[in-house]
């Protein structure tokens, strides 16, 4: 868990440092957008190869590495260079980060395969509720850090914080088993590894400033991930297994599931808290005070989602949830009360809070032990495919300002978003088969 916030901090701390960074360097929201998807960047493409490093070598050994990148970034985010330092910082920081989640759920897999056990939802909603404690507080977090420290304080706080992630792998983690065919290893697909990460990274270079003028781009991602594709349907060991991955439609759902999520969760977390700075003239440490409500109900809602069942449900409520607070954006202005912006924020709390210990229940059950570190890899690099686009959907929403024109197209965006992912939910059969089987494995 120490280890799986990292990402998640580091994701929501930088909401309210957006502008006094932009500031400092005289840079506007288009430059210092860069700062969220480079990190984003770095994770999304960073964190299937990671995973697959998780199932082949170990977990400790992956987090005992990632920890150390991170301390690293984080001594390195205390010098205010530029905008352009600060963003390949925080490239680095995604690459760090990257261990924290595949290796959490490698090894929960293990341990409850080893004891015989089912879903161990209790753990994955823990797991989930660190995650997303940070996640919620880092906002309110990251302004008191500025008001106290300034804007550096939200890379030096990495620093302690990967080290207690470094000491407590050291302490706690079971030691890694050594390579089982220490002889004959299995051979890493180095070639699907380039081939993806070149393709995804062509594609997210398009999703952040589309135009007609760079659709080249486009083009050249999906000539990339033809090519990938015919690579890996005739590797030996393929670096991500497609005809697997194929066959196995309730992944590829929740994956969508939780890209369309997370694409309304980071569209609000960065897009409305510039808002709050810019529209309405708030300060980062009160912009931060006011997502307390997001963070409330989104800690209770991961906390009361501990239990195998109910997963279609609570996916359901999470979109209706995202609809409701995308169509109250439409209705925010320059004097609204701030009643209603408080509940605005609690209801895409309340989805916050359900869609990753729902849709994590789902990827558990579906992916296979061995490869669960490469899916869950996968599982955030979806997330982070989701936050890529948010950040490109506020940049071409707001423009140089973010007013509440800004936030009104912004919003209309969003209620397309959750409409659809309420259809992809409801759509959804696997989900009542899976409710079935578990209710049986009990039964």
């Amino acid at each position: 868990m120490a280890s799986a916030v990292l990402n998640p901090i580091n994701s929501t701390l930088i909401a309210v440092a957006l502008v006094p960074i932009g500031q400092s360097f005289g840079a506007g929201p288009g430059r210092t957008a860069w700062l969220i998807s480079a990190l984003y960047l770095a994770t999304a493409v960073g964190q299937p190869v990671v995973g697959l490093l998780v199932d082949r070598y170990g977990a400790r050994r992956v987090l005992l590495a990632g920890a150390s990148v991170v301390i690293v970034a984080g001594v390195a985010g205390m010098v205010p260079l530029s905008v352009g330092w600060l963003t390949g910082v925080r490239a680095v920081l995604g690459i760090g980060t990257c261990a924290g989640f595949p290796a959490a759920m490698a090894v929960l897999r293990r341990r409850a395969d080893a004891l015989g056990e089912g879903v161990p939802a209790r753990v994955l909603s823990l797991l989930s509720l660190s995650s997303q404690t940070i996640m919620v507080i880092g906002p309110t977090l990251g302004g008191v850090l500025i008001t106290l420290f300034g804007w550096p304080a939200i890379f030096a706080v990495n620093i302690p914080l990967a080290g207690a992630s470094l000491l407590l792998a050291i302490f706690w983690v079971p030691k890694d088993a050594p390579t089982r065919d220490a002889t004959k290893p299995k051979p890493i697909d180095v070639r699907g590894i380039a081939l993806f990460s070149l393709a995804l990274l062509v594609l997210l270079f398009y999703l952040m400033a589309p135009g007609i003028g760079d659709l080249w781009l486009l083009v050249a991602a999906v000539a990339i991930g033809a090519l990938f594709v015919r690579v890996e349907l005739r590797a030996q060991v393929p670096f991500i297994d497609l005809r697997m991955l194929a066959a196995n439609t309730p992944i590829l759902r929740t994956y969508l599931r939780q890209a369309l999520s997370f694409t309304a969760i980071y569209a609000i977390m960065f897009g409305y808290v510039q808002w709050l700075q810019e529209g309405r003239g708030f300060g980062e440490s009160v912009s931060g005070l006011l997502l307390l409500p997001m963070s409330a109900v989104a800690m209770c809602a991961a906390a009361l989602s501990g239990r195998p069942t109910g997963v279609r449900a609570r996916l359901v409520t999470v979109a209706v949830a995202l609809l409701g607070g995308s169509v109250a954006l439409l209705f925010v202005g320059d004097t609204t009360w701030l009643g209603f912006l408080l509940v605005l924020v609690a209801l895409f709390g309340l989805a916050q809070g359900l869609t990753s210990v729902a849709n994590q229940t789902t990827l558990y059950r579906e992916s296979p032990a061995e490869t669960m570190g490469t899916a869950s890899g996968l599982f955030r690099t979806a997330q982070y495919l989701g936050a890529i686009v948010a950040s490109t959907v506020i940049a071409q929403c707001y423009g140089v300002h973010a007013d509440s024109g800004g936030l009104h197209r912004l919003g209309t965006v969003l209620v397309v978003i959750s409409a659809l992912l309420l259809v992809v939910t409801i759509a959804d059969r696997g989900l009542k088969l899976a409710e079935r089987r578990e209710r049986a494995r009990q039964a």
